[in-house]
């Protein structure tokens, strides 16, 4: 038996039992003829080798990809044309289904999960059109210039886990595209990253299994990310222990990023190596060695994991960032116009927050189904909200609630549209539902960073601060290269547990800090019963915010407890801030959209 990586496409005839039925000569006749015509000829040009017939169907084994998705639009193209003139009763359809998997060669026969998912994913496809998984997607989408249509998780006969479809648009010319239409077929194109499976270089067998569950972890939890394809595990173990030549195994499985790693036992102790290469451009993108007693083996699986799944992501569109500012494509697929919206945004002025609109504009024009960048102009609409970058703010706030809608209804399962749903529903004060959204963020995605730290600002707001400080630090082991941003979230944690000092030394990290931030510290110092050192922070709070004004401050806080913004308040006039009447807390207001839009 041989074991190999291959493309499997199973054909099967639609209405083959009704067409026997009612001419039993004339269906077989004319099937011969399409396949002497047609059918073999496509499979032949494109490289393919037929395995097995039926009498309604076919088999077929290609090399490549990208051969076997040319052979099957082919097929039911020029099939629509020959029945163009046949009534509709008479008519030879096909449906076709294709995979990439690990298959098994014996006798001239295949077997394999990699076949039995191409033949149940043939019979979900449309009559005369073409269903693929999302290997298959992955390694076409920047290949050939056809729509691709996500048919989301479908449950398939006898296969243990859900499957990720796709259904690929038949109208028009198949290839070369013109250059101008180009743009206008293309949906999303995101980064393609294949974990290879790490080595165990212990020389102790019983660490194999560890080497084998971290990669297979890695590879779950990457794929919780939606602005990654991530090819499945079937494929990218078949080179396990086998020399990789990191440029061959990125264009067979049509990956751009490539993941490996090793683990070593050394004593007491395990060290897990692992690094990031841009295989495109052979280059090296990230590389981090993590070093862990060896208590609990399942638990520094799991810690590991969280670790590489949470920082990996943003080293890729760090990457990708750098490439397309190199570049400059003229031609971008919707994942491109919204990465280029994302960096526009954080820089965080008038001019780039004009042009990010534009930008996530085109993407979700490019692709109307693309629940992310709704998600995404949700967020650069909130940042134009927040700064004021708007002439009409109840409008743009409507827009902004009617994008998450969309994002929404469109995909329930990306992390971004609640976690954006959560900021937006404490910004209303309506935290019952902020923690709905929170938590279901949380499940889809238990290592994004920028999940997890909200959680601490939500669990702050709440009045458990404690639980809070705990989240934020989380987040910050989780990607060591988080925003700056949550050392603020930490010092606030820390200033409503009555931790003041631990808030001061969080509040310093940061390289520049607002108003808000020198509230907070000067809060501090007035509780420590440090006056000078709190008036020196008021100082610089004035000359940010000459304005500034106690009722104004504290409807940005969104406290369940009147006690905690109380807390606030005296830490301010014992700062010597002048005191006021208290106001009634909780207003509306824009701290939580900001904490969730300012993504630097």
């Amino acid at each position: 038996m041989e074991q190999r990586l291959a493309a499997v496409l199973a054909a099967d005839m639609a209405g083959y039992s009704r067409l026997m039925e009612t001419d039993e000569a004339g269906t077989i006749a004319r099937l011969r003829t399409h396949r002497i015509e047609l059918i073999d000829p496509a499979i032949a040009k494109n490289k393919g080798r037929i395995i097995k017939t039926t009498g309604d169907g076919m088999l077929v084994e290609f090399q490549s990809v990208t051969d076997a998705v040319k052979c099957a639009i082919e097929v039911q193209q020029r099939m629509k044309r020959r029945n163009a003139d046949v009534p509709d009763d008479r008519r030879i359809e096909f449906r076709i289904g294709i995979n990439l998997g690990d298959i098994i060669f014996d006798e001239g026969d295949i077997f394999g999960d990699g076949v039995n998912i191409a033949a149940r994913i043939e019979q979900l496809a449309d009559v005369g059109g073409v269903c693929i998984t999302a290997a298959v997607a992955t390694q076409i989408v920047d290949r050939l210039e056809v729509p691709i249509e996500d048919l989301g998780e479908k449950m398939l006969k006898n296969i243990s886990r859900p499957v990720r479809l796709y259904r690929i648009g038949l109208e028009g010319n198949v290839l070369p595209d013109a250059p101008d239409d180009a743009d206008a077929k293309r949906t999303v194109s995101k980064p393609t990253i294949v974990v290879l499976p790490f080595n165990n270089m212990s020389g102790h067998p019983d660490q194999e299994f560890f080497a084998d569950g971290l990669t297979e972890d890695i590879i779950t939890e990457l794929s919780r990310r939606h602005e990654l394809f991530v090819i499945s595990r079937n494929s990218s173990f078949v080179y396990k222990n086998q020399p990789v030549n990191m440029r061959e195994v990125a264009s067979k499985l049509g990956a751009q990023y490539l993941v490996e790693g090793s683990v070593r036992k050394i004593g007491d102790r395990v060290r897990v190596t692992v690094q990031l290469v841009d295989a495109i451009n052979d280059a090296h993108v990230w590389a981090d060695r993590y070093d862990r007693r060896l208590d609990d083996i399942f638990a520094i699986q799991d810690e590991v994991t969280a670790a590489i799944a949470a920082t990996l992501p943003g080293r890729v569109e760090a990457a990708q960032r750098d490439q397309m500012s190199r570049t400059k494509p003229a031609n971008m697929a919707a994942y491109e116009c919204a990465l280029a919206a994302k960096v526009l945004h954080h820089r965080g002025t008038v001019a780039d927050n004009v042009e990010a609109q534009s930008l996530i504009g085109r993407a979700i024009a490019l692709d109307p189904g693309y629940a992310h960048a709704h998600a995404w102009r949700a967020c650069i609409l909130g940042q134009a909200w927040v700064h004021g970058w708007c002439d009409d703010k109840d409008a743009v706030w409507t827009e902004v609630v009617a994008e998450l809608d969309r994002a929404l209804a469109l995909d329930d399962n990306d992390a971004d549209v609640h976690r954006i749903l959560a900021a937006v529903n404490v910004n209303n004060n309506e935290l019952m539902t902020a923690r709905y959204h929170q938590e279901r963020a949380l499940f889809l995605n238990p290592n994004y960073d920028l999940v997890v730290v909200q959680q601490g600002e939500l669990l702050t707001w709440l009045g458990r601060p404690e639980e809070g400080i705990d989240w934020i630090r989380k987040a910050m082991r989780l990607n060591p290269h988080h925003p700056e941003r949550f050392w603020s979230h930490l010092g606030k944690a820390h200033f409503a547990a009555r931790q003041y000092g631990e808030a001061i030394e969080a509040f310093m990290h940061l390289s520049a800090m607002d108003h808000v931030q020198h509230a907070f510290i000067a809060a501090c110092y007035g509780w420590l019963g440090d006056r000078i050192a709190a008036s020196a922070h008021l100082d610089k709070l004035k000359a940010i915010a000459p304005d500034f004004g106690m009722d104004a401050f504290l409807a940005t806080l969104h406290y369940v407890q009147e006690a905690d913004v109380q807390h606030v308040r005296d830490g301010l006039v014992k700062a010597g801030l002048p005191e006021v009447p208290p106001a009634a807390s909780g207003t509306a207001t824009a701290d939580a959209l900001r904490g969730a839009i300012d993504q630097r």
